[in-house]
């Protein structure tokens, strides 16, 4: 199934990024074979910069309870090498006896057409053919907080002009754009400096995922309390809220189609662990969300990509957002130190997609929603019954307590989609800020309030957390320090998890200290190349390896599959696969935090679109990677950072 007229040309496209770069006013405070030659076959060893300051990896005294200073003074920290050390631990010796150094092919540079380079496929054609690029967000420490705010912008592989490009880059949208440092500096980012909300220092940065085309914003919570959006050239709709300052954020999630960014926070006054809940909504690029004309540097409503012609908090949407406001928070009992944290609704995107229209978001063509007639299609037997997601499920993990906790979201989704799509009054029409402005706080509709599932105590340190998407099946893994990914069952996500689901069903043996898991994005059409949902990439910072876990159909099981070792690679702290579109590509991106850089690594055949002709890497064999001593990857480049890299987000867009 392929939504083909809603993601057919994503990746950024040739041109965009022009017009209205304007922030909103106010800032919402809420309670082949490739032409290339072998460049990469020397031995000289990966170097390591200075290592990371080490914190007490206790916020907890040996009773269980928390030290306040230790938790005040770390919570001050996330943001630095000093929090990085808090949340993931030190880098490992580097030690490259019997790692290999991994094939890696030339750059070649795309001339005439535009800035940067290509590796894989040619010779270049004056066709771009089916072009599509995947761009990243990365969250780093940056070297000088005066010059980079720690939150930038790379293109990590592209498909133009019969050509492949595997290194990491700077988009060539941006190279050259603004004051030089585009990219570098994400562009939405820039503008929270200069409206002086925040001077940059990211503390985590989410991104919904498993579908090509919907996740076309990140969302990064700063160090200071501020959530903000962050955009790619085409889609940079510039949204905020800012938390109050003692509750300082350690950690962010996005629902699958961006309804929701759940936020990990701690309570500095309180000494207590808590989720923000911030509902979200999507708007054409560059619109205003309380103001549908045209109106100085904002465009007038108009159809992108088929979004909502109107601005409908906690509904499906494209994921440019223009509008975010914090419900309110879920305390999280017996947890006063979470870590990080991982949601699933088990809803599939693609479930937003409509036939008859070949295949088109939904948005559109159901606005406005006060028409009664398109508010019913959502409801009963309707066409569009089964459009949005109705329940989900939240992760939690504390490192330092041990401990896991499950939160229900159905509650809040039951709530939300009543008011949508029910009878009453179309009270979604009074958007604002105010508790009795949609979309109403917990304070004022506290039935919509989520609630904690269950709390699970853990034998291990957690390291990090990762859900399914949507299936069948409905799990969440859990890493833990030692190496071991534990595997908890969630029952039937999209109708609603209970506490007789919460169980352990498994555990696989991986590397230590995992400290990032990445979902396995795939081409639905190629499915049995890596299969979807059903695998996990995991960043082992205490080997210096990523590895490939793939969970049995049952999803009670598990092994390791593939293993990348590379000399190159010093202190590998996280890792994402990229989106698989029209073309095949299967490359990952390494966030290597000590060693300053990030780097692609390729695993499998490109595959273009069938274009015949004069095209290279075309099916069923395309361009093959090139072995090194029998192993079926190579090295794509890398890119060095300004700073210490540590998170990593991609996503074909529009």
């Amino acid at each position: 199934m392929v939504a083909s007229a809603l993601i057919a040309g994503c990746g950024g496209g040739g041109g965009g990024g022009g017009g209205g770069f304007a922030a909103l006013g106010a800032t919402a405070t809420g309670t082949g074979t490739g032409t290339g030659t072998a460049t990469g076959t020397s031995t000289a060893p990966a170097t390591q910069s200075s290592a990371t300051t080490p914190v007490p990896n206790e916020v907890i005294d040996s009773s269980g309870a928390i030290a306040a200073d230790a938790y005040k003074a770390t919570a001050a920290a996330f943001a630095k090498d000093a929090g990085i050390a808090y949340r993931y631990g030190n880098p490992a010796a580097v030690d490259n006896t019997g790692i290999p150094t991994l094939f890696q092919r030339a750059d070649q540079t795309m001339s005439a057409y535009h800035a940067g380079t290509w590796q894989v496929g040619g010779p270049l054609l004056a066709d771009a053919g089916l072009y599509s690029t995947n761009q990243a967000h990365i969250g780093f420490v940056p070297d000088n907080i005066s010059v980079r705010m720690g939150v930038g912008d790379l293109q990590i592989s592209a498909v133009d002009h019969n050509t492949f490009a595997q290194a990491p880059q700077l988009p060539w949208q941006e190279a050259a754009a603004w004051d030089g440092s585009a990219g570098r500096t994400n562009y939405n980012v820039s503008t929270y400096k200069t409206a002086g909300l925040t001077n940059g220092e990211p503390v985590a940065v989410a991104r919904c995922g498993g579908r090509t085309g919907f996740c076309a914003e990140s969302v990064v919570a700063f160090q200071n309390g501020l959530i903000g959006t962050a955009g790619t050239n085409t889609a940079n709709n510039r949204s905020s809220v800012k938390l109050p300052a003692n509750k300082v954020p350690t950690g962010i999630a996005m629902t699958n189609n961006s309804e929701y960014a759940l936020v990990t926070v701690w309570d500095t006054t309180a000494l207590k662990g808590q989720v923000a809940v911030i509902s979200l909504a999507g708007l054409c690029n560059n619109c205003n969300p309380y103001d549908s004309a045209k109106n100085g540097s904002y465009d007038a409503w108009y159809d992108w990509w088929h979004e909502w012609m109107g601005v409908y908090p906690g509904l499906p949407n494209m994921g440019n957002i223009a509008f975010m406001k914090v419900l309110g928070y879920v305390d999280l009992p017996g947890m006063n130190a979470p870590t990080e944290i991982a949601v699933t609704t088990g809803f599939d995107q693609f479930g937003t997609s409509l036939p008859e229209k070949n295949g088109e978001f939904m948005g559109q063509t159901y606005s406005p929603l006060t028409d009664a007639a398109k508010r019913a299609s959502f409801t009963g037997s309707g066409s569009n019954a089964n459009r949005y997601a109705k329940a989900g499920v939240a992760v939690v993990i504390s490192k330092s307590e041990k401990k896991a906790a499950f939160i229900d979201l159905k509650p809040l989704f039951t709530y939300v989609n009543s008011v949508y799509f029910g009878t009453g009054p179309t009270e979604f029409t009074n958007l604002g800020q105010a508790d009795n402005q949609w979309p109403y706080t917990f304070a004022n509709k506290p039935q919509q309030t989520p609630t904690v599932i269950s709390t699970v105590a853990l034998d291990d340190r957690p390291t990090a957390v990762r859900t399914t998407l949507f299936g069948s099946v409905h799990r969440a893994w859990i890493a833990t320090e030692s190496g071991s990914l534990r595997i908890y069952g969630l029952g039937n996500v999209p109708t609603g998890t209970v506490a007789a689901d919460v169980a352990e069903k498994g555990r696989v043996a991986i590397g230590k200290n995992p400290t990032s898991l990445a979902i396995s994005k795939i081409d639905p059409e190629n499915t049995s190349i890596e299969p979807l949902n059903q695998q996990v990439l995991v960043a082992s910072r205490g080997d210096r390896k990523i590895q490939w876990v793939r969970f049995a159909s049952d999803g009670n099981s598990g092994s390791v599959v593939r293993n990348l070792q590379d000399s190159r690679i010093v202190d590998p702290i996280a890792v994402e696969d990229a989106d698989n579109f029209a073309s095949n590509n299967m490359v990952l991106s390494i966030a290597d935090y000590a060693g300053k850089k990030v780097s692609n690594y390729r695993y499998g055949s490109v595959i273009f679109a069938n274009r015949g002709g004069s095209w290279s890497c075309q099916p069923p064999g395309g361009c093959a990677v090139q072995p090194t001593n029998g192993v079926n990857i190579e090295f794509g480049g890398s890119f060095a950072m300004e700073g210490k890299p540590f998170q990593i987000r991609t996503a074909n867009v529009p």
